[in-house]
């Protein structure tokens, strides 16, 4: 059955804060120059904003370039910063820290992302943007000349042995003159068009955390709206990277959460256990007494900087957001970068539109360089390297020096190294202790996996593949105790035995949150993550 196609002058894959930005900002210029440009966005969420998930303090810098009546329109920006305070953590007591001059929050705003995605595709719909929830972009479109013509939707009613049933339809091209991919931290396709244009030649190797977050309705005096807290320290050894926040929102909630750099070496640790443990400590499971948690997600962020950005443009495409790699470590924040990047690659579009030069490969970069967000990153390049190589001590004293006295200012640019690359072999390291689950304040994997609303077609081809299926017992279960069961924040990886005694992997994709930590953090890299069949996985309507 041959594909259906429609044109576009513009595609972009992903309904994020950067895809959304960028669309907002196409019909802003076309309607400001009488052009008429047709732009569409695919998303592989069910809705807007279901796959969306961050702290989340927002930074509204870019909104208020972009849409500068915010303000006066229904938003869900609501709860400003009143207070911060960064906490080092031992297990038992907490010291004050001075604030960081980026990580002050006055002028910001404790937001769900997700809900603010759902604003900004309610804005770009007025401007006549089509957005396609339930729409994973699948493949990318070449022609000849090795440029990208657009994007392919994934087939549907395929079952697990590769039939047709009878809910097939083949996947849609969706042609274009330019392409944007905004498909967040670790997007799958591209990921295939770094490899394809060998577009991290020149740059360093990316490096990731994973962030997991747990939404609370709180009912105790503690509860202060506006107030953010950040911790580093306990329960984390001085050589992993990683820290907390506790978001206190309106409506008697608070949002805490827990990021692990994945540059971690014990193969070991357990993120999700990581948060559960922190819960317990005195100064912080007051906070939760006598309350209820309703939302539980994990998504992986993208932590390298400035020199870990690939290229971003190809014939035809740009990448933009989060997909490249725009968080500032330091502020702890991405959104308003994003936003920006989706933005400047909405302006260099245009004017390639305007002057009838498809197929193009865009200087977007240059744009890019004439940015505040370009000068920010600048700024904090060394932050996230630093702790790589010296630690929770050296890496503090250094990002003190670096933030406080040197503004960033110095000739010299810290390198980083692939995560998969860290881990030690299990029989040099030791199984951290966590608390077990009592079903108030700690939990386990699966409880939580429920509080996600995820859910997947069963009869569908695997979308978490193994490349040499060997790998994940001759390496990895072999020399590591399988990574894999640990770190997932979903328990889609088991190690179980047969009936004659036999070890073997066992994948629950049904569980996955596509937070795509497995694609990142295996130590042969040996999984390889794709979208599986429009709007499954999880749903996050709060977070």
């Amino acid at each position: 059955m041959e594909r259906e196609f429609v044109d576009f002058d513009v595609v972009i894959v992903g309904a994020g804060p950067a895809g959304l930005a960028a669309a907002i900002r196409l019909k802003q210029l076309a309607y400001q120059h009488q052009q008429d440009i047709r732009v569409c966005i695919l998303e592989k969420g069910a809705t807007v904003g279901a796959h969306i998930l961050s702290g989340a303090v927002f930074e509204p810098t870019a909104l208020n370039e972009l849409i500068p009546s915010w303000q006066t329109l229904d938003t869900p920006i609501q709860t400003a910063v009143l207070e911060d305070e960064f906490l080092l953590l031992t297990e038992k007591k907490s010291w004050k820290l001075p604030i960081p001059k980026l990580l002050h929050n006055k002028g910001n705003y404790i937001i769900s992302l997700g809900k603010l995605c759902r604003f900004l595709a309610n804005e770009a719909e007025k401007l006549a943007v089509e957005i396609f929830p339930e729409f994973p972009a699948n493949e990318i479109l070449y022609n000849q000349q090795d440029e990208v013509i657009g994007v392919a939707t994934k087939d549907i009613g395929i079952n697990k042995q590769g039939e047709h049933t009878n809910r097939y339809q083949p996947g849609i091209e969706i042609r274009a003159k330019y392409t944007l991919f905004a498909e967040g931290c670790r997007g799958s396709l591209t990921k295939q068009l770094i490899e394809k244009f060998k577009l991290t030649e020149n740059s360093d190797p990316q490096t990731y955390g994973l962030g997991i977050k747990e939404l609370w309705e709180v009912d105790n005096p503690r509860h202060q709206p506006g107030k953010v807290i950040h911790t580093i320290g306990w329960p984390l050894d001085q050589k992993t990277y990683g820290g907390s926040f506790i978001y206190h929102l309106d409506h008697q909630q608070i949002a805490v959460g827990f990021v692990v750099g994945l540059d971690y070496q014990n193969p070991y640790l357990n993120p999700f256990e990581e948060l559960q443990k922190f819960k317990t400590h005195p100064k912080i499971r007051s906070y939760f007494e006598n309350s209820n948690r309703i939302a539980y997600g994990a998504r992986a962020l993208i932590e390298g900087g400035i020199q870990s950005l690939p290229n971003l443009a190809v014939p035809g495409g740009l990448i933009i957001g989060d997909a490249a790699g725009f968080l500032n470590v330091l502020k702890i924040k991405g959104s308003h970068t994003a936003m920006k990047s989706g933005m400047v690659a909405a302006e260099t579009v245009f004017a390639a539109l305007s002057a009838n030069l498809p197929g193009q490969t865009l200087d977007y970069q240059t744009n890019l360089k004439k940015t505040w967000l370009w000068q920010e990153l600048n700024q904090v390049r060394n932050i996230r390297p630093a702790f790589h190589y010296g630690g929770r001590w050296l890496g503090l004293a250094y990002a003190a020096i670096d933030s406080f006295l040197l503004k960033g200012k110095v000739p010299w640019t810290l390198r980083n190294r692939a995560d998969y690359l860290s881990l030690k072999l299990a029989k040099n390291c030791r199984m951290p202790t966590y608390p077990a689950p009592d079903g108030k304040l700690t939990f386990d994997k699966l409880s939580s996996v429920y509080l996600s609303n995820t859910n997947h077609k069963e009869n569908q081809p695997n979308f978490i593949k193994l490349k040499n299926p060997k790998l994940a017992l001759d390496v990895n279960l072999a020399l590591y105790q399988s990574p894999e069961q640990y770190y997932c924040p979903a328990n889609v990886y088991e190690i179980l035995k047969d009936a004659h005694g036999q070890a073997y992997l066992q994948i629950n994709e049904q569980n996955c949150l596509h937070c795509k930590t497995c694609d990142i953090k295996d130590p042969t890299q040996n999984i390889n993550w794709e979208p599986p069949e429009g709007g499954d996985g999880p749903n996050y309507s709060e977070m």
